[in-house]
């Protein structure tokens, strides 16, 4: 099989890989090819928490890599995504821009958040410039490992956004389906479908055993060790999925973990980012490679107990604008260049990633483009030590801006965490924290006087301030109104789903291939 599908076969793989990565570092002068352009990694977690780490407090502690990774690197506390959902997070760092901005949001329902499932019919517009469409400019080879969630039609799928190469699926594992009218979600290797989850590409519901961290591993090396080979920059987006429900690990870490199924999955996320940052050692290009790690949103706590993470201190989890929906772990990684063991207290946001990638590729960024993204170079070269830039975090659901976070400050304008209705069914977004008037069911407006919180007090937003309420609203209130003075809103590309355009994708991803191949196209 081209795949490892055994316990067995997964340490055969390593060793192969080992063995080749030898042949490979001696048939090599050993220097890198641009020292002016570094390689990019972005390690993208799904549904992972902020306090899932061993370094941000996790009491098992069995996260030893990621947190020696934080150890030679910087630590950023203070890091968000760009939306409390898996699909406008993702396209906000591949664009730098704010979902509401590059049309990755809904309008239907007020306020609701926006996400892709499988029968979506839009997806990333035409008209947004990726990352790896810049990095070409500079002569990058890009690949993505793993979950995309830009769309799924032909036209959205990332070698049609400016990546060379392609492993992993277009939507999320959910399953199974395995029927023709919800098909399973197909899995490609760049434009060719060489399988579907569930089944060539098997995930166990009821052991939660898969082998497909390994093989997003497998494609990672791969990559590496072919732009070596070939002396070019490489952009790698390793967007693993292992911990979004249904959660998965190989068999070498089902029940290995304190913390059931889901400290399996981070378990082996966390030996794979280990096994990867040792690779860039051996083959001798760690100095020349900057890593960031980090996840799309915070901790689903609606599937716990068994498949979600922890939040840490945070109230509330993924699907919400309180900072356990968006504040996330995030580290940087450049031996030689990032000073080890340093914390930085920068506001920093995933639409930074963008701006800052551009800026270490020597890339400047588009001109006619309106970025909300900053270059955290200086921060991460430890270029001013001293001085953080004072910048806002926007909160956002759909295309409502719910609250604002500006210093230790955090102003919500609107309440919300999820429907009666759901919550009714047994759907909980904040289980066991529900805080009277803020965790509210019902869409509560505060525009004439945001709830204020200080995060550096109250990380757990529980206690609205009372004596300093004037000065925090008189520094915040200015920024809002400039932001929303400043926004064009792009046309929401999440509005319309239509469960037909699935199975009709299926056809033509089946049948395509056979007509080109006969030359019937």
């Amino acid at each position: 099989s081209y795949y490892c599908s055994t316990e067995m076969a997964v340490v055969l793989c390593s060793q192969t890989l080992i063995l080749f990565w030898a042949i490979i570092c001696c048939a090599l002068t050993g220097k890198p090819g641009n020292v002016l352009s570094p390689n990019i990694i972005i390690l993208l977690m799904d549904d992972m928490g902020w306090g899932d780490l061993g370094v941000f407090g996790q009491p098992s502690k069995e996260t030893p890599n990621l947190d020696a990774m934080a150890a030679q690197g910087m630590l950023f506390p203070n890091f968000y995504s760009a939306n409390p959902l898996c699909s406008p997070s993702r396209a906000a760092l591949l664009t730098g821009r704010l979902p509401v901005r590059n049309g990755f949001y809904t309008t239907n329902a007020h306020a609701r958040n926006a996400y892709t499932p499988q029968e979506i019919v839009g997806g990333i517009s035409k008209d947004e410039i990726l990352l790896p469409q810049m990095l070409k400019k500079k002569g990058y080879a890009s690949k993505i490992v793993g979950k995309w969630h830009l769309g799924h039609r032909p036209q959205y799928l990332p070698l049609e956004k400016g990546f060379d190469e392609w492993f992993g699926a277009p939507n999320c594992h959910f399953g199974p389906y395995n029927n023709s009218f919800r098909p399973n979600i197909p899995v490609y290797k760049n434009r060719e479908m060489v399988g579907r989850f569930y089944e060539e590409f098997q995930i166990d519901r009821k052991t939660g055993e898969s082998n497909l961290t390994q093989i997003y591993l497998e494609e990672a090396f791969d990559f590496i060790l072919d732009q070596i080979e070939m002396q070019r920059p490489f952009f790698l987006y390793w967007a693993a999925d292992a911990t979004h429900a249904p959660v998965y690990a190989s068999k070498p870490f089902l029940g290995k973990s304190q913390r059931g199924r889901y400290g399996d999955a981070v378990m082996e996320l966390d030996d794979s980012i280990g096994r990867l940052l040792k690779a860039l050692r051996f083959l001798n290009i760690e100095n020349n490679t900057f890593v960031f790690f980090t996840s799309d949103n915070g901790a689903a706590l609606s599937s716990g107990p068994h498949e979600s993470g922890s939040n840490g201190p945070f109230l509330c989890g993924k699907e919400t604008t309180f900072e356990g929906g968006m504040r996330e772990p995030a580290i940087a990684w450049w031996p030689g260049h990032i000073k080890e063991g340093t914390v930085s207290f920068q506001l920093a946001n995933v639409m930074d990633l963008f701006t800052t990638s551009l800026a270490l590729a020597g890339v400047s960024p588009p001109n006619d483009t309106t970025l909300d993204g900053l270059n955290l170079t200086p921060v991460l070269l430890n270029q001013d030590p001293g001085a953080l830039q004072n910048r806002p975090i926007f909160y956002y659901r759909g295309n409502e801006l719910m609250a604002v976070r500006l210093g230790q400050y955090k102003a919500h304008y609107w309440t919300w965490s999820n429907s009666w209705k759901q919550f009714k069914t047994g759907i909980n977004f904040c289980p066991g924290q529900e805080v009277p008037g803020v965790t509210t069911h019902e869409q509560k407006e505060h525009t004439m006087q945001p709830i204020i919180f200080h995060l550096g007090r109250d990380p757990g937003e529980k206690f609205p301030i009372r004596l300093e309420y004037q000065d925090a609203l008189s520094r915040i209130s200015p920024v809002v109104e400039q932001h929303k003075k400043t926004l064009t809103p792009s046309v929401p590309q999440l509005n319309m789903c239509d469960v037909a355009v699935m199975v009709r994708f299926s056809l033509h991803q089946y049948i395509y291939p056979f007509l080109s191949k006969h030359n019937f196209k």
